[in-house]
């Protein structure tokens, strides 16, 4: 798929590993719709892309009208560009460094915690787990669904007949989750095994579906690590040594899109990490 002059939309753009990729697939010739909660960050995100080739709409993606909205605005936005839909990215997501679940909500970090069972040997509320699958796993169904009918419409590129591409985002956990993460190993597990059967669904339109499994990266959520939990981390990596960086990701966001024999696959991303099961 070639990446100049089509459009990209991804959520949870506004910050980290989705930010690096707008930049990225702006530099390369896209136009790119950003979607994400926090309004103020988009549109900071969208001046650091330019706001002649790119867009912010708010979008919660644990509410399915929140996302029919926000992928309405960009059909009109691409009918008024006439840059037709390239692909795109579900990035938004909430992460858990060992056993608590930290999300950054409208800029607030919230704490979760993940083991099913508290100290009082009581279950956890079934809310917390809700929240982590509504956000990782539901909140990525509904964004592809709801975007589909987006590229199945549009005309084939190229020779093979191609309509566009899926990036999704699992993690290392859903691999080797750690204690604790049984709720985001789940959602992200989830995520992995989906791909192969969206892609051999969407086969017939020409959509390719290709997942990514980060490690350890850098971003807003893994500063709040503590250092135990960070040195823990780095001295179970082989090269290198060292957390991700959030450009790191978007190259291989840019290279499942431009590569066509990359489909059906989840690709790990974590410089050969696997996780401890102890800190």
């Amino acid at each position: 798929m070639h990446i100049k002059d089509r459009t990209f939309i991804v959520t949870g753009g506004s910050s980290g590993l989705g930010l690096a990729t707008c930049q990225d697939l702006a530099a390369a010739g896209g136009w790119i719709a950003v979607l994400d909660l926090n309004h103020e960050a988009g549109e900071e995100a969208v001046k650091s892309l330019g706001q002649e080739k790119s867009v912010f709409f708010e979008c919660d993606v644990t509410e399915s009208e929140s996302i029919e909205g926000a992928v309405k605005n960009v059909a009109k936005w691409i009918e008024k560009t006439g840059k037709p839909i390239g692909g795109i990215v579900s990035a938004a997501g909430v992460g858990n460094p060992g056993k608590v679940c930290l999300i950054i909500l409208n800029g607030a970090c919230i704490l979760i915690p993940l083991q099913l069972i508290d100290r009082n040997n009581n279950p956890i509320p079934m809310s917390a787990i809700d929240f982590v699958l509504n956000v990782n796993l539901r909140g990525t169904l509904d964004f592809v669904r709801q975007c589909l009918p987006l590229m199945t419409k549009t005309n084939p590129d190229g020779s093979d007949g191609e309509r566009g591409v899926i990036i999704l985002v699992s993690s290392s956990a859903a691999y080797d989750g750690q204690p604790g993460q049984v709720s985001y190993a789940a959602s992200k597990g989830a995520v992995r095994s989906l791909t192969l059967p969206l892609a051999r669904d969407l086969a017939q339109y020409g959509i390719r579906v290709v997942t990514i499994a980060p490690s350890l990266f850098e971003s807003r959520m893994t500063a709040m690590m503590t250092d135990k939990v960070r040195q823990s981390l780095q001295r179970v990596m082989e090269f290198p040594r060292r957390a991700g960086k959030a450009d790191e990701f978007a190259q291989l966001v840019r290279s499942s899109i431009e590569n066509k024999m990359l489909n059906g696959v989840c690709i790990r991303l974590d410089g050969a990490m696997r996780m401890p099961s102890r800190m």
